[in-house]
């Protein structure tokens, strides 16, 4: 056989390999992002712990203990208050530092689709919070004389609050224009997050008070809140959750978009 007899190697590109199916991925990106988290987030949850409780040593001087609602407020505000600074601040200025330096484009290369990302992600950021709520809201039930009982509740506001102000938060990252402005939104919701949900609803000016129906996590306090009553109003409870709970798919879903539109 002759160099002229050599058969014809095929140009055609291979076939790209199937992209990965939505579960699989999430928790891939999940398992990622917790080890990640390990190492460079502990001392920031410290400081989001720390934070907490030294507000619930301020309020402790201005709010009797006891069975009011004014200190089931700002015991229920000051546990969710370290899922907004790690969730909402934090994962702003996560994504907002990956979309300036170019780290979306190795997601985006990647056969992942989107929402794994996001999710993933988000649950990563909000599941790391855990201990620094359950640690705020037992130190703030010993200061003012509440029931630690129905703490169990919090299983189910961390990761229905953790969804609402991750994906509001990895929202705001990936449609800031500049990184310091997405640090900016971050800072902004976080003190948000602070003025409206540890200060008790009741004591805000009525206009106060619509802005903070708006603030995702509201719902979340409001339900940790009502649990340290005697008898605690569940269906109430159950109300302000699954509030809490579509207003994360929403905050999810448009972080999703924002995440197709920034990887673009």
């Amino acid at each position: 056989m002759t160099l002229l007899d050599t058969p014809a190697v095929s140009t055609a590109p291979a076939p790209l390999a199937p992209a990965a199916r939505l579960l699989p991925a999430l928790a891939a990106v999940y398992r990622a992002q917790l080890a990640r988290a390990k190492v460079s987030r502990i001392p920031l949850l410290f400081v989001a712990t720390f934070q907490s409780v030294g507000i619930l040593v301020m309020m402790r001087g201005v709010v009797d203990p006891g069975d009011n609602p004014s200190a089931h407020a700002v015991v229920a505000g000051s546990a969710v208050l370290v899922v907004a600074f790690v969730a909402l601040n934090l994962l702003a200025q996560y994504f907002g530092r990956l979309r300036a330096t170019g780290g979306l484009d190795h997601y985006a290369t990647l056969p992942v689709p989107p929402a794994s990302v996001v999710l993933g992600t988000a649950a990563a950021y909000a599941s790391f919070t855990v201990p620094g709520v359950f640690v705020t809201a037992g130190i703030g039930s010993w200061m003012f004389e509440l029931p630690v009982a129905r703490m169990w509740i919090l299983l189910a506001v961390i990761p229905l609050s953790g969804a609402s102000l991750a994906g509001l938060g990895a929202a705001l990252g990936l449609l800031a224009p500049r990184q310091e402005l997405a640090t900016l939104a971050g800072q902004l919701g976080m003190s948000a997050a602070l003025l409206l949900g540890v200060l008790p609803a009741s004591r805000l000016p009525g206009p106060v008070q619509w802005l903070r129906d708006l603030l995702p996590s509201s719902y979340g306090v409001d339900a940790f809140a009502l649990t340290f009553a005697p008898r605690p109003d569940w269906g109430r409870v159950l109300l302000d959750l699954g509030v809490c709970g579509a207003v994360g798919l929403v905050s999810l879903t448009l972080a999703t978009w924002a995440y197709r539109r920034a990887a673009r």
